[in-house]
């Protein structure tokens, strides 16, 4: 699955209230949790007393709703707006709404917050990520205050005493960036084949890739081979597509990376965008991830220090196969107790000759949707809507989206067995994971 998808890469053209920021209470610092799918950070946040989870994107300049997931939020002062972004249309309709009270932790607060409104429910990435998400927020987190995020123990902190801040990011590498229309942009060098060319990216978190190329906006721009044609993800207008291939190095300040995987919007997916002067793509979660990473807004400064994963291999979902989740079922499971024990009818559990149980548990559902033409998954016959039953033996029942995912990407050449069930038939396919886009030298 490809998690770009959707919001990556989302951009709204309205400037907001000055007073819609966030401010530390009582604490010289705040610690937030947050968990970390697919290069993706998402993070709890109380709006209206409500409790959400938002995914948190440096490419966005508002904070957004597009799913409440049966949670009930009170909104006041609606005003009906439009949306522009990627994709292929020109816009959607929505909804602003100013002066709420969002919490995120019970210390970082912003009494003056507004929202925006997604209300097309295509736009809902829940079921793509595994978990309940309601919305997204970025350029409001980060204005006021230094913040480091560490990918390693997933917790963000953010700091009010500068000085603090400075020592914390003493031993990191310091690169400057620039925040253009509530967005933060760095210079890096973009290695096609063997040439370096500085090229000006955006910084974004909310990007699960590890690049973005635009090669509309790229003097000169020769597809690297192999490459394919690919969904990327959906915008605000639309689905994207484009094409994935590597290139032979990326280089991030002194930092080196080889052969990482590249996607390359289409003309069309770009279309409606307002890109900013000289930008020629994005640097994703797929490259942060290897960092802890420090942003300093106010002073336009990025702090880069490696992390465990930095050397990762870039691995691509080599199955072909995109993944959702389809809600949850009761399933039950047995257990086994010890014998003494005896049938409790508040329990709510059904107990067998006094030593086995089973315990009625609320487990996902995943489903196929959407398999890539020619990839070893399509060849083995494999289909979109396919209900997963298990995988190597394993029930999907038992699994996150990110395991899911995680198997997929797992080794070139290793074997994958799925039991399916297509219209009340169930059957096993296997295939081979193949990586359809190795790094060749070009000549």
């Amino acid at each position: 699955m490809k998690l770009t998808y959707f919001l990556w890469i989302f951009f709204i053209s309205i400037f907001s209230n000055a007073q819609n920021s966030f401010e530390i209470q009582n604490e010289k610092k705040v610690v937030i949790p947050f968990k970390l799918i697919n290069n993706l950070i998402f993070i709890p946040i109380n709006i209206n007393g409500a409790d959400l989870t938002f995914l948190l994107d440096t490419g966005v300049a508002e904070t957004s709703i597009f799913s409440l997931e049966n949670q009930e939020l009170k909104l006041a002062n609606l005003e009906k707006i439009r949306f522009s972004g990627l994709g292929g249309n020109a816009s959607i309709d929505g909804f602003r709404s100013d002066n709420n009270i969002a919490r995120i932790s019970k210390d970082y607060v912003n009494y003056t917050l507004t929202l925006f409104i997604i209300v097309n429910q295509d736009f809902n990435i829940s079921s793509h990520v595994g978990i309940p998400v309601n919305g997204i927020i970025g350029y409001h987190f980060f204005k006021n205050h230094p913040i480091i995020i560490d990918y390693s123990s997933k917790k963000i902190t953010i700091y009010t005493d500068q000085e603090v801040f400075k020592k914390k990011v003493k031993k990191f590498d310091e690169l400057p960036i620039s925040i253009e229309k509530s967005k933060p942009y760095v210079f890096a060098e973009v290695e096609m084949t063997n040439e370096k060319k500085k090229s000006k990216l955006l910084i974004d978190l909310g990007n699960s890739d590890p690049i973005w190329l635009f090669p509309t906006l790229i003097k000169n721009f020769v597809y690297n081979r192999p490459n394919i044609d690919d969904f990327l993800g959906r915008g605000f207008n639309g689905d994207i597509y484009g094409k994935r291939s590597r290139i032979h190095n990326f280089y991030l300040g002194n930092f080196k990376f080889e052969k990482p995987l590249t996607a390359m919007p289409d003309e069309y997916s770009i279309q409606h965008v307002n890109l900013v002067e000289d930008r020629k793509g994005s640097v994703g979660g797929d490259i942060l991830r290897r960092f802890t990473v420090a942003f300093d807004y106010p002073n336009q400064k990025l702090y880069l220090r490696k992390n465990r994963t930095f050397n990762d291999p870039f691995h691509f979902n080599m199955s072909g196969l995109d993944f959702q989740q389809d809600g949850m079922e009761w399933t039950k499971d047995l257990v086994n107790l010890p014998t003494k024990n005896k049938d409790n009818a508040s329990s709510g559990l059904e107990v067998l000759n006094n030593s086995m149980q089973y315990n009625f548990v609320l487990k996902p559902i995943f489903s196929i949707a959407g398999v890539r033409k020619d990839s070893p998954a399509d060849k083995a016959g494999l289909k979109k809507d396919d209900k997963l039953i298990s995988i190597n033996g394993k029930k999907t029942s038992d699994m996150t989206m990110g395991k899911i995912i995680e198997m997929m990407r797992s080794g070139e050449g290793k074997t994958i067995n799925m039991l399916i069930q297509r219209k009340n038939q169930e059957m096993t396919l296997s295939f081979s994971l193949e990586d359809p886009i190795p790094y060749q030298e070009q000549e």
